[in-house]
């Protein structure tokens, strides 16, 4: 355990739940205690729930698999969008649309139409059309740009899905629930950990706190990805070794000039046919059947 996280955890505030009136029950292993009508978050558990996200979310990437992020409140927009688009993953912070991953193919449709804009406002910036018609296709494009960005790129369900507040991102919960994607959660004293397969308990009301756990989550994809890129060297390595040379085999097996390689059965005849008696033994034949 880095002593360095702890304190990062205690100085961002991560310790520090909701009010005692407003707690859910199912969180009580995680909570510590409470002070001045406050629960305090077991800060153990923090940490162990961090540091299982990070094993499960490098093994994910490693996979080849993908990570989604999601945290449509204020406190998490910018976070999400700074670090998460530094490690090349998903995100989505402005609106959970319904169906984004059941109903994906909508989803990419829609996508399509935002790279078409685009396409015209590279082109001529719109100048082909009326002044209204202008307005509705910038106004389109803007819309689209404002809910999709984050997985404009995503071709593929992801491998898992990091929430930050299950209270607030449930139907992105339920959606990975029914498609079988594993779930990581920043879950505080009001959530629900049953809807998260691996919850990380903290408070998801400040944007230090949230920073300093995504922060975490976007090094273990970092990790990942270097892991990927040893077992596709190794494949590489393995399946592109030079075949150690045979003395003993024929002509006929090696490639043919031009880098063009015989079939087997052209192979087969040329090398096993009857070679062609002399003209002399032929006449020889001829005359003692005679």
């Amino acid at each position: 355990m880095s002593s360095s996280l702890v304190k990062d955890l205690i100085e961002a505030g991560i310790h520090f739940g909701q009010r005692a009136s407003n707690w859910n029950p199912k969180m009580q292993p995680f909570i510590y205690g409470k002070r001045n009508s406050i629960h305090i978050i077991d800060i153990k558990e923090t940490i162990k729930g961090i540091l299982l996200a990070k094993k499960f979310i490098a093994r994910c990437v490693s996979e080849g698999k993908d990570v989604c992020f999601v945290g449509t409140k204020r406190q998490a927009r910018d976070v999400l969008q700074q670090r998460v688009g530094d490690v090349k993953m998903h995100w989505v912070t402005e609106r959970w649309l319904g169906g984004t991953l059941t109903n994906y193919r909508t989803i990419r449709s829609r996508l399509k139409r935002m790279e078409e804009l685009e396409a015209i406002e590279q082109k001529d910036n719109f100048q082909s059309y009326s002044k209204k018609m202008e307005s509705q296709l910038r106004r389109e494009m803007r819309k689209i740009k404002r809910n999709l960005e984050g997985i404009r790129h995503m071709d593929k369900m992801p491998g898992c899905m990091v929430v930050i507040d299950t209270t607030r991102e449930r139907n992105a919960l339920l959606e990975a629930r029914k498609l079988g994607i594993p779930t990581i959660c920043l879950i505080d004293t009001d959530g629900d950990p049953d809807l998260v397969d691996i919850a990380i308990p903290g408070n998801d009301d400040s944007m230090r706190s949230i920073d300093v756990v995504v922060r975490e989550l976007c090094a273990a994809v970092v990790e990942g990805k270097q892991m990927r890129v040893e077992k596709t060297g190794e494949r590489e390595g393995a399946s592109g070794s030079p075949a150690p040379s045979d003395p003993n085999a024929r002509p006929s097996d090696a490639p043919a000039q031009g880098g063009q390689r015989r079939s087997r059965r052209s192979q087969f005849r040329s090398d096993d046919a009857p070679a062609p008696a002399p003209a002399a033994e032929v006449g020889a034949g001829a005359a003692d059947a005679q």
